[in-house]
């Protein structure tokens, strides 16, 4: 570590591959079972750590977290989407509605910024950005023009077609390889042809197959396909690592939140209109509440009190909002299935959050135990369900791999920005 920070500023460099949803436990297990030797040669120098994402664990929140340092009561972003205070319908946030610049602008750090979740649109910047999850045009995801030229001319995808996953599952994992392909593809050019002092490679393939396959993660009908992917991932970071070791770079890898089986989904706003607490008089979202609702949900379990003055329809008062949410939580805190407890943690926005944008954020939001993923829908008849999906994101799972010493005993997602600058001051 000392020869690296006694070199001249300018000449340090760091590479990070993020690698959206892979947690640390399912890494220690293919490492264990020598599906990963690259990653464990890798940890023979360095350290793996498992590290805490945000609240809420979603890739929007956390990579935004991850990009800014901040915890989401400062940067603003908790969620893939929102609700208009007036109308009631679902807006969706993007790269322009973050509170707190990145990291690298504000050090004003030549940057590669690569798939980064939440990056959408592209912004000009000092070096490269393609973005990532949720764009849908590639020549807004990306800056400058000639990086769009290129990545056209490859036939990069922005992402695999996740509808493939249930219609047919072998198309679905062809799709998830062949787009690998051209992630590692741009991803090795980006590194070799362009200038940076920071460079950022994220993969996301891995999301997506933990969300419709995580149960064969371990074992299972589509194992050999984890294996494989994984093999491949594996021989990726080997080359990226040694390229990074060449170019007397810091190496890391990260991810955002962890994966877990999924037992059930649990819609809490069905909880929430069975209980009296939401009503609504059409099919359309929220655009339906009515004044009488004290409380509504948006994914993935984020609660908001439905106050009077906040809301157009709000008719709950401050004063009663001590009472209301005491009594939320006695009662999500029964909520059970098969026997077993649903909640492992019931959060008040001032527990979690801090900053300029706390308001903005849910006045209670529910940690769910490992099987129970929770969800916003507003469309379901029953409290509990099962769809396509076989995996769930989980907050204590994430991983954090650095070629150098690091010490740390509670590591967050937001921590990552100051260890990436420590190396490049």
């Amino acid at each position: 570590m000392f020869n690296i920070l006694k070199k001249h500023k300018k000449d340090r460099k760091v590479v990070v591959i993020g690698i959206d949803g892979v947690p640390y436990t399912l890494l220690i297990d293919y490492i264990n079972r020598e599906i990963m030797p690259e990653l464990s040669k890798l940890c023979s120098k360095g350290k793996l750590l498992k590290m805490k994402s945000t609240l809420p664990e979603i890739s929007s929140v956390a990579w935004t977290s991850f990009m800014t340092g901040k915890n989401p009561g400062e940067h603003g972003i908790f969620g893939f989407m929102e609700i208009d205070r007036q109308s009631y319908e679902y807006t969706f946030p993007n790269f322009h509605s973050l509170r707190e610049r990145p990291f690298w602008e504000r050090d004003d750090i030549k940057t590669i910024a690569f798939n980064i979740p939440q990056t959408y649109p592209a912004k000009q910047m000092n070096g490269v950005m393609v973005s990532g999850f949720v764009a849908i045009d590639l020549k807004k995801a990306t800056y400058p023009e000639r990086v769009f030229n290129y990545l056209n001319g490859i036939g990069y995808r922005i992402d695999v077609n996740a509808k493939l996953a249930t219609e047919n599952p072998e198309a679905f994992f062809k799709d998830l390889f062949d787009t690998f392909e051209k992630r590692k593809k741009a991803i090795e050019y980006l590194y070799d042809n362009e200038e940076w002092q920071l460079f950022i490679g994220t993969i996301t393939e891995t999301d997506r197959l933990h969300h419709f396959f995580f149960d064969s993660a371990h074992g299972g009908s589509n194992f050999e396909i984890f294996e494989r992917y994984y093999k491949e991932l594996d021989r990726f970071l080997g080359i990226m690592a040694g390229k990074a070791l060449k170019d007397g770079a810091v190496f890391m890898t990260c991810s955002d939140h962890g994966f877990a089986d999924i037992k059930t989904e649990v819609y809490i706003n069905r909880w929430l209109i069975e209980n009296a607490y939401l009503k609504l008089n059409s099919t359309e979202g929220l655009k339906g509440i009515t004044k009488e609702s004290k409380v509504f949900c948006l994914d993935p379990s984020r609660i908001y009190i439905h106050l009077e003055g906040k809301y157009k329809r709000g008719n709950v008062k401050n004063s009663d909002c001590k009472s209301l949410i005491g009594e939320l939580k006695d009662k999500l805190s029964g909520l059970t299935f098969e026997g077993q407890n649903v909640i492992k943690d019931i959060y008040l926005k001032e527990e979690i959050f801090r900053g300029n944008c706390v308001d903005d954020g849910p006045d209670i939001y529910l940690l769910p135990n490992y099987g129970f993923d929770l969800k916003g829908a507003t469309n379901r008849e029953h409290i509990f369900g099962k769809t396509h999906f076989r995996g769930m994101h989980t907050y204590d799972d994430a991983h954090f791999f650095i070629s150098e010493p690091l010490q740390s005993e509670d590591f967050k997602i937001e921590d990552v920005a100051g260890v990436i600058s420590r190396y490049l001051k």
